[in-house]
């Protein structure tokens, strides 16, 4: 059984590794969720066949079994002025990967994230008669909401992770459901402050602040040289975490820190967890941050023509995503302009110490931890997502 599976950037790359395992263990009945029809007491279906994966991942993915027929890190690109930069290289991508589809002819296509390359394979994939499911809806509630007839078109079911998209996307005529964020089911890490300490060279008698600037160089380049100066203005009572993503080379982010307290560590969620706060560019980072309980931040800046280009189709009241699940600001927001070293340090030194700001914002994380995890029971939504996806396959209803 031939699975197409195409995922960008490092949070979508982190979600379809979950989903491969998942997959593989709905395939054998060993899951928490029952496929079909079963009646209650029998197992869930079982296949001899094999489940093999092909498309769009980087390392998780090829850990995970996948083949990479494109790597993912190919297609971090980030802005509408950019991605006009690399067309050609990110077509000739796109036709490497069908002329591949063609040739394993897949018996079901998983896209997940990245819609501006995912929604082309998804369509692609439509014609030849295979069905497709969207992992990770786009976020065309957003902006560009006119786009979602391309999912109404192309996908055959959509899965959503955030509460309200159910039915911003079934009102408009998609086939989606609710599953739970792949992150609800995140634990905390099970490391103690004095090792992470003594691993990474930290003083245990400061607090650490975590910086975490995004997944693709040019958001790095956007957002890092302001975390910087910020980071030096609070001075030296802090030690500063800087999680690597893995699509982000280390030497790049040596050659623009040149700081001795600004510490680069492997891993994003040991560094929330153990951080007093965090300044973290908008993205998957800020739900993490969320799951760990941390109080934060959010950044973000892009080009001033991609700013002006987009500002008029954004079509929500908040950027930071566990705003708009809470429905309200939880985090502050420093966006392009109001994106200055004076503001994030006023604001940090607001949610750093114990006090009204900081209780607030963790009373409100805890809100949004709740909101993400309803409907999904104890059930992993990886988990849920394998059951819909190879429900397509069988022909049956979830």
């Amino acid at each position: 059984m031939q699975i197409l599976i195409s995922a960008g950037e490092a949070s979508g790359e982190m979600y379809a590794a979950q989903l491969i395992e998942a997959l593989r263990r709905a395939h054998l009945g060993t899951s928490n969720v029952h496929v079909g029809t079963a009646a209650p007491g029998r197992p869930a279906e079982r296949s001899s066949a094999a489940l093999e994966f092909f498309g769009v991942g980087g390392p998780r993915m090829r850990a995970a079994g996948c083949d990479s027929i494109v790597d993912s890190t190919d297609l971090a690109v980030v802005g509408i002025t950019e991605i006009l930069a690399h067309l050609p290289k990110i077509w000739g991508l796109f036709h490497k990967l069908i002329a591949e589809a063609d040739r394993r002819k897949p018996d079901l296509a998983i896209v997940i994230d990245s819609p501006a390359f995912n929604w082309r394979v998804a369509r692609e994939m439509h014609k030849r008669g295979i069905p497709v499911a969207y992992y990770v809806a786009p976020q065309f509630w957003a902006w560009r909401q006119g786009r979602v007839r391309l999912l109404r078109d192309y996908i055959t079911k959509a899965l959503v992770i955030f509460p309200f998209e159910e039915k911003f996307y079934r009102d408009r005529g998609v086939d989606a459901t609710f599953i739970g964020h792949p992150l609800a089911d995140l634990p905390k890490p099970d490391i103690l402050r004095e090792t992470y300490a003594s691993q990474h060279h930290l003083d245990l008698n400061k607090h650490w602040i975590a910086l975490m600037p995004g997944s693709r160089v040019k958001e790095v380049r956007m957002n890092l040289p302001e975390m910087l100066a910020a980071a030096a203005q609070l001075g030296a009572n802090y030690e500063f975490l800087l999680p690597v993503a893995s699509t982000l080379n280390p030497q790049l982010l040596n050659s623009l820190i040149g700081n001795n307290n600004i510490h680069l560590v492997p891993e994003a969620l040991p560094a929330l967890a153990l951080s007093r706060a965090g300044i973290i560019a908008s993205g998957t980072a800020t739900v993490e941050a969320a799951m760990m309980n941390i109080p934060f931040l959010m950044v973000y800046r892009v080009t001033p023509l991609t700013y002006l280009l987009g500002k008029s189709r954004v079509k929500v009241p908040h950027f930071a995503m566990v705003n708009l699940i809470a429905e309200r600001e939880i985090v502050p927001e420093l966006v392009q302009h109001d994106f200055t070293v004076e503001k994030i340090v006023a604001q940090m030194k607001q949610i750093i110490p114990d006090g009204p700001a900081r209780s607030a914002m963790l009373a409100g994380l805890a809100e949004v931890r709740a909101r993400l995890g309803e409907g999904a029971g104890h059930i992993p939504a990886a988990d849920r997502a394998a059951d819909a996806i190879l429900a397509l396959f069988r022909g049956k209803n979830v």
